[in-house]
């Protein structure tokens, strides 16, 4: 059956955020008392099931769905909007919060990992690790278990979407099937054609991403609950949303995980290159969040006049082989009109109107011998090909783009294209922190996360994102616990950080620590090291412009596992104007010894010339340095004061539900609508005033949206006098009885943008 066009659809134009317009608010909007909600209670004081049918009586309407004793101390509840909020009365000190949706985050083989080969890595009495006795738990969309490469290490698990014993990916006859889980799982631990990081491991999948690759944080947090009671070593999640928050249930859940024995290893999002984007539950304190780097790989550049212009390839498509010049041409959106004087030429497509696969097959068609498509927002994109197309398509930028646009307009312009070899650069989509009112540096390390092959359902393909970084994390720490079975989640996660190498930018500048940890994990060094330093990085909170020379501390504990004696020194950061550093002396650890040391840093605020500071501590023992990641801010830093917006089917046929996060709350937040031609303000979706900081989730009824057409829409919030907005088109169709979705495929509005 034909698939019918969404009668909402939200296209996000802008990952940036922009001062709001000024606008006129009205009267702020009543929330009905008999919307229907799901939330999850986190009880401040354990409570035992009879407890909490007990205090569930005094609200007999409120419909209890999950009880959780291991992940989280609480339960979730499914009711009207006026009993939840009698709940929260009766557990007035426990947190109440909302359930959100997740989200899956996706040549160099898996073969490699920070330039080593995985079958090569020994441990200290020379005898090779592959992962054999260690137990890896894969909360994703399921697993395809009948895959040969992963039928050695299967080891059961469970389906938290059907809730049976059967966490088999998606099929079609499902709905939207997914092949996620079995990448990420192949990535960890496959033994066949393809090997992973610790092909002896066995896996347990957990299925808490259904259709489509999305869940709800009851699903997730139901998988947590059972990898903890499984009693697995390492727990991988490649999934999440674009949450900067350190207290959404999933990450509090996470740490719950890694207090009970388990390294827990989260992706850290693909909402890059953006400070602050890092999303939940990349931002659970003690998981090790992990972002994306790229392998060893031949990037192709075209050169215009002198310049070089970088190209990225989408993924699905043929290398770029492309050697001798060519002579460039604009054809705008790519269709087949367009096109028509394509023929060995390389073709400059806008995007939008036409999906990538489309533009595609059309130059294709025409003869062409590649395919540039430009961004039509702000920025460089990384696309998908959903279909063979045998020339090479790539994405630039829109600046890039537009340039060269207006170069082909005056003149013709042939180029000529080149292959640079680059490694070990962090991937543009990769999240960057810090994370919002903890000030925590995440991610903690990188991994290779771009043109991963590892397997999927019926065959192998190469994928990108964080989603392909955190597993080899994974497989990583399976790795280090057959190495060390007595060590922690603590000391597995202090290895990979402390022997981390710190990677530079293209410019040869060192990456911020928030937007690589320590840096790119290396195996060899982490199995062999002699020295663990514990925490691995050092946050010393938020300085305030009165605190006048204000000191804080940060306490590690150096252990030496070495089998014999070593001395420690630190160095001195690089001189700060305002900061004092007081360090200890050179200091000696005997075999097996540890030491607790107290790291003192000295401010003036009044000096301080930024909002965030940031750096690496050197401890130096014997031929090791150790670098540890430190950051400190002053007063309110410049995070985006509204992020995470989504906007979504609601509950019943007439409602649709929009769900936004306010990492510091805010003293107004509103979603206004303009008419796309003259910007006219037509009113509000929602307008409040004084909103705590967290999540808000709402439903609007469908009356209130507006007649047919395209709106642009601004999403804003203002705090301490500064104003954040999200802007974005809502294209309300006159289909009638449609399906909506909250994602678009380029082809699926013809409206010109």
């Amino acid at each position: 059956m034909k698939k019918i066009i969404s009668t909402v659809v939200l296209i996000f134009l802008s990952t940036s955020f922009v001062e709001a317009s000024t606008l006129i608010h009205p009267p702020i909007p009543l929330e009905s008392p008999t919307t229907e909600k799901v939330a999850i209670v986190i009880l401040e004081e354990e409570k035992s099931e009879q407890d909490i049918h007990q205090l569930l009586r005094k609200i007999p309407s409120l419909q209890l769905r999950q009880i959780y004793k291991y992940a989280l101390n609480g339960f979730s509840v499914k009711g009207k909007a006026k009993d939840i909020e009698e709940l929260k009365k009766l557990v007035s000190h426990s947190i109440v919060s909302p359930v959100n949706t997740y989200h899956v985050h996706a040549e160099e083989s898996i073969k490699m990992i920070g330039g080593q080969e995985v079958r090569g890595y020994f441990d200290h009495k020379n005898e090779r690790l592959t992962g054999k006795g260690v137990t890896v738990g894969v909360i994703d969309t399921g697993i395809d278990y009948n895959h040969p490469d992963l039928r050695k290490n299967y080891g059961g698990g469970f389906d938290f979407v059907d809730e049976d014993r059967d966490p088999m990916e998606t099929k079609p006859e499902q709905g939207t099937s997914t092949l996620h889980g079995t990448h990420v799982a192949g990535i960890i631990g496959a033994n066949g054609k393809v090997q992973g990081v610790a092909p002896d491991a066995t896996i347990i999948a957990y299925r808490a991403l259904g259709p489509g690759g999305s869940g709800t944080t009851e699903q997730v947090i139901a998988a947590i609950e059972q990898a903890i009671k499984d009693k697995v070593d390492i727990l991988n999640l490649s999934l999440g949303n674009n949450v900067n928050g350190p207290d959404l249930p999933i990450s509090m859940a996470l740490n719950k995980a890694v207090e009970q024995g388990i390294t827990a290893v989260t992706s850290s999002g693909n909402s890059g290159p953006n400070n602050w984007t890092v999303g939940s539950p990349g931002t659970a304190s003690k998981a090790i969040s992990v972002g994306a780097s790229t392998p060893k790989l031949q990037i192709p550049f075209l050169e215009v006049d002198g310049s070089r212009l970088r190209l990225e390839l989408l993924q699905g498509s043929v290398d770029w082989d492309l050697t001798k010049s060519h002579e460039v041409i604009f054809a705008g959106i790519g269709s087949k009109q367009e096109l028509k004087n394509a023929s060995g030429k390389i073709v400059l497509i806008e995007r939008g109107d036409l999906s990538f696969t489309e533009k595609g097959r059309n130059a294709f068609e025409a003869g062409a011998a590649g395919a540039i498509i430009y961004n039509n927002t702000k920025g460089t994109f990384f696309g998908n090909l959903d279909a063979n197309v045998t020339i090479p398509v790539t994405s630039l930028s829109k600046a890039d783009g537009e340039k060269l646009k207006k170069k082909i307009a005056s003149e013709k312009v042939f180029a000529r294209t080149f292959l640079i070899e680059e490694k070990d650069i962090i991937a543009d989509f990769s999240s960057r922190g810090p994370v919002t009112s903890t000030w925590e540096i995440k991610p903690d390390v990188v991994a290779p996360g771009v043109a991963i092959n590892s397997t999927v359902p019926g065959g192998y393909l190469s994928l990108q994102g964080t989603s392909m970084a955190a597993p080899h994390v994974a497989g990583a720490c399976a790795l280090l616990k057959q190495a060390h079975p007595d060590w922690g989640p603590e000391q597995i996660k202090a290895a990979l950080m402390n022997t981390a190498k710190p990677l530079v930018n293209r410019k040869g500048e060192l990456y911020r620590t928030y937007e690589q940890g320590a840096g790119r994990i290396q195996m060899e060094k982490a199995i062999k090291t002699s020295t663990l330093v514990m925490p691995s990085s050092l946050q010393f909170g938020k300085f305030q412009l009165a605190d006048r020379m204000h000191e804080h501390s940060g306490f590690i504990t150096v252990e030496n596992i070495s089998n014999q004696s070593q001395k420690y020194s630190f160095s001195l950061p690089s001189a700060e104007k305002g900061i004092s550093w007081h360090l200890p002396l050179s200091f000696y650890l005997e075999q097996g010894e540890k030491k607790r040391i107290e790291i003192k840093l000295s401010v003036d605020p009044t000096l301080f010339t930024k909002k965030v500071y940031d750096g690496t501590l050197d401890l130096h023992t014997g031929s090791e340095e150790i670098k540890l990641p430190y950051l400190y801010v002053l007063e309110e830093p410049d995070y985006p004061r509204v992020m995470g917006f989504s906007f979504g089917k609601g509950d019943t046929h007439e409602t649709y539900r929009y769900e936004v996060y306010l990492p510091g709350g805010a003293e107004e937040f509103g979603i206004a609508m303009f008419d796309i031609d003259s910007l006219r303000f037509i009113g509000f979706l929602d307008w409040r005033r004084n909103i705590g900081k967290g999540q808000i989730l709402e439903e609007i009824k469908k009356e209130k949206l507006p007649l047919p057409g395209l709106y642009k829409i601004k999403v804003f919030a203002k705090k301490a006098g500064k104003e954040d907005s999200l802007e974005s088109y809502l294209h309300i169709s006159q289909n009638g009885q449609i399906d909506l979705t909250t994602t678009l495929k380029e082809n699926e509005i013809k409206t010109k943008m």
